[in-house]
């Protein structure tokens, strides 16, 4: 009798483990992309960048200015909120802020694939009007900047709260999951940081939960060239652009 219960207990655990395993694979990108926040758009977008059937809508700031700046958010930024400040801190840029697919009023469906080849377009776009391009990644953006960075000339590269790679990291928030035969999107930073000799600089968080000190000092080893790292005491993840060092730290690389 012992044996029969502890038999169907297991079976029991066995169906609601590959159940939460089903979860995570149908439903990781709704976990991993989270738009929501930026749906309501207060700022009219000024910038259309057209891809096959799917039209990206966002803000150019500072037009007119001979270098240009890009930004990629975190996966639940509302971009449109840093307009003021990016516009100010850099009043010799012009700056793209281009949400991404399915955020904001930005057409199509976020993927690994398609975020890194808007990118790439939407780099080619600005380098026919400005003589250098520089790009800033945050959090799940510094996936895609690392990659853009691997593939393009970019005149300067900022990191913010990067990461190794996103299958690490995941595999830290859920340590009992198989993530390595789940995960779809795994911006594998570090395979790319190997082929970028631009200047780097990676700002971390000193109390980031989310992307460990161990994840992002993985990926500053993988580049062949030492990042310029600045951390900024006493901020998490999501508060890091709070403190002052955040924009010193940006001006003085970006200058």
């Amino acid at each position: 009798m012992f044996w029969r219960v502890m038999g169907v207990f297991a079976g029991l655990l066995l169906v609601l483990y590959a159940t939460f395993c089903t979860y995570l694979y149908f439903a990781q990108r709704h976990v991993l992309y989270q738009p929501g926040a930026s749906w309501l758009v207060r700022q009219t977008p000024d910038f259309n960048l057209h891809r096959g059937s799917v039209v990206l809508r966002g803000w150019v700031l500072n037009p007119g200015r001979p270098k240009a700046l890009l930004y990629f958010g975190g996966n639940g930024e509302r971009i449109e909120d840093r307009r003021d400040d990016i516009a100010r801190w850099f009043p010799d840029r012009t700056v793209y802020l281009l949400p991404y697919r399915g955020y904001a009023m930005s057409g199509g469906e976020p993927t690994e694939d398609a975020l890194v080849h808007d990118a790439q377009a939407l780099f080619d776009e600005a380098a026919r009007h400005h003589t250098n391009v520089a790009v800033i990644g945050r959090s799940l953006g510094s996936g895609v900047a690392v990659q853009l960075a691997a593939h393009r000339p970019v005149e300067r590269l900022v990191l913010v709260t990067p990461f190794d790679s996103m299958l690490r990291v995941a595999q830290t928030q859920y340590p009992f999951a198989p993530v390595r035969w789940l995960l779809k999107d795994r911006y594998e930073s570090s395979r790319y940081a190997v082929l970028i000799r631009c200047p780097v600089l990676v700002l971390r968080a000193d109390d980031d939960l989310l992307v460990t000190a161990d994840r992002t000092a993985s990926l500053v080893a993988s580049f062949p060239i030492t990042p310029q790292q600045v951390v900024i005491e006493g901020e998490g993840h999501n508060t890091i652009q709070d403190d002052p060092e955040y924009e010193r730290a940006l001006k003085s690389f970006l200058r």
